[in-house]
Order: structure tokens, then C-alpha cells, then sequence
């Protein structure tokens, strides 16, 4: 049996038709509804986790930390998770993601976090440049402004309150400047490449490519004879990957999403990592590749080993 561990019933449509046609047996644990007995035993079976770091955004406040000790449970009795409770601790927090990614020897935007607006002042002015700010835990690119200099950021400080980030961290960073306004995003199943996503960045940084966003209007139609939002690079290849391979591994990973932008000078900078990741049906369509069959694929793999 396949146990999908999840708070968002919005985002699992394509994923229940995906493992319906591919065969697979699956329970879903939606958290905000449903609390397993931890005094008795896990069932058998594998558990899939798609704990959403932007859970608040839906009423469901203590979800993700509830499904954290949950994990731990699961894991104590031996059952196989993906992306168990080391994905979801550094799902929920991105000075976390920072500070393991540097671990591993990857480069990360300098970043300062701090708990109220005093302190982000203060930070601002040590920033090289100009800067964004973002919530330490948000999903979907929620929270994230940019300030072309102190003086803008004063003026928006002096504007009125922003929304609050959840966990009372918001973070200051340095904006790297690319020569092109895309990042690649690449997407792995298994602790491998799938396939990388080159993601449109000129409209903002709200860069969801779950089919729900598409709805909400932000994928540009390719009939429109625009550049669309997501275009899928099925062969990509670089010397990064290996090092995104070995973080996965590292940190028991095995589905996620890791984005990064190049500069001027050709360096690669990694700012996020998303082990809730959605796939974009338009832009796969395009390409020719479905990563939802080929994460059932995995799951049956999973499951047979189980």
C-alpha cells in the first residue's frame, strides 16, 4: 500500500490519476483531517510525503510540525518514507536549506535573517547591492520583494506592515543579478535528474508550476508567440547535478525541486529547495516527458522492495 501524506487536496488531482492509471493502491493521511493512533504500530506499506511549507496560507497552522513527529514515528518502526523528516526540517526552513547546501560545498546568496524590522534595516545596510527579502518559511515564492537600494527599502518600511512571515523569521538577500531573467529549475525522482525547467523570472518571483497556478493565469501560452513561463530542458546537463545528487542523498531526499540563477560571471547560485514539487502538464506536454508517471514508476519500485 501507498500512503500519500499531504494538507492540500488542490494539488493531488493529477497525481491520484497519474497512480490510478499506473496501478498503485493508495491511502491518503491528509493531516489537517486525519491523526494516526503513534501509540500502535505504523501499517505496512510506504509512505510518500507532500507536507507543504505555505500549509498556513490554507488555514492549516501546525500541520507540518504535526506531520514532522509523525514521521519520526513512522521512521522509528522501521516503515519506508520519501522524503521523511530530514526533507520536511529543511522544507520548512530556508536558512536550514542555506546552511546544508553549503555543507556541500554549493553556493548560496548571502543571506541574514532577523525578527523584526528594526534588525532588517540594520542588515540592509550591510547588503552589496541590491537585495530580497523573503520568509524563512513560505512555498510558492509568497513574501519575496526586491529593493533596488536602501532607500527603497526604507520608503517600504515607512509604507506599513507587511504580512508577517509564520514562523516570526524573514530574511534579507543579496539579489543576483542574472544576464538573462530565467533560473533553471531541476527536478529529481529517485535522487535523479528528470529533467531541468527553464523558468521565466520577468514577471515576478511567484514561480509555482503546479497546473492550479496555470489556472490562476500565470503560464504564458506558447500561442501567444511569447516565450512561455516553463519550457522543460529534457537533456539537460551539468557538473552541478552531481553535487545536487550527493545533497539528496545526504539529507534523505528523494523527490525535490532545486533552483538556482547564474550571473554575469557564469557562477551558479542555489536558493531553493522544494521537496513538495509540482509538475507543470503544459510545459511537459511540450517537451514530451511526464514526471508524474515516472514518479509512479518509482513508487512501484519502492513498493516492490517494501
Amino acid at each position: 500500500m501507498l500512503y500519500i501524506i499531504h494538507e492540500n487536496d488542490e494539488w493531488l488531482p493529477p497525481f491520484r490519476e497519474t497512480f490510478r492509471d499506473a496501478g498503485l493502491a493508495v491511502t491518503e493521511w491528509h493531516m489537517a483531517r486525519y491523526l494516526p493512533d503513534l501509540s500502535e504500530e505504523p501499517p505496512q506499506g510506504i509512505f510518500y510525503v507532500r507536507m507543504s511549507a505555505s500549509a498556513h496560507t490554507r488555514g492549516h497552522r501546525g500541520v507540518p510540525e504535526l506531520t514532522s513527529g509523525v514521521l519520526c514515528w513512522l521512521e522509528r518502526h522501521g516503515r519506508r518514507v520519501i522524503n521523511g523528516s530530514q526533507a520536511l526540517d529543511l522544507e520548512l526552513s530556508k536558512l536550514r536549506q542555506y546552511e546544508a547546501l553549503q555543507r556541500h560545498d554549493l553556493r548560496v546568496p548571502l543571506t541574514a535573517a532577523a525578527r523584526d524590522p528594526e534588525q532588517l534595516l540594520h542588515l540592509a545596510h550591510a547588503m552589496p547591492g541590491s537585495f530580497i527579502t523573503k520568509h524563512n518559511r513560505s512555498g510558492m515564492g509568497l513574501g519575496v520583494e526586491w529593493f533596488e537600494d536602501l532607500a527603497a527599502f526604507e520608503a517600504r518600511l515607512e509604507g506599513g506592515e507587511t504580512d508577517p512571515p509564520i514562523d516570526g523569521v524573514t530574511l534579507i538577500q543579496q539579489y543576483i543579478d542574472s544576464p538573462d531573467p530565467f533560473i533553471i529549475r531541476c527536478e529529481f525522482i529517485g535522487g535523479s535528474l528528470v529533467y531541468a525547467v527553464r523558468v521565466d523570472t520577468s514577471q515576478g518571483f511567484q514561480l509555482c508550476p503546479a497546473d492550479l497556478c496555470a489556472v490562476e493565469g500565470q503560464p504564458v501560452s506558447a500561442a501567444t508567440g511569447q516565450r512561455p513561463l516553463f519550457e522543460i530542458i529534457p537533456t539537460y546537463s551539468d557538473p552541478i547535478l552531481g553535487q545536487y545528487e550527493a545533497f539528496l542523498s545526504a539529507h534523505s531526499i528523494d523527490v525535490a525541486g532545486i533552483e538556482f540563477i547564474t550571473d554575469h560571471s557564469g557562477r551558479k547560485w542555489t536558493y531553493d529547495v522544494n521537496v513538495n514539487t509540482n509538475y507543470n502538464s503544459e510545459a511537459e506536454e511540450r517537451a514530451g516527458v511526464d514526471a508524474r508517471a515516472h514518479l509512479a514508476r518509482f513508487l512501484q519500485r519502492e513498493l516492490a522492495c517494501c
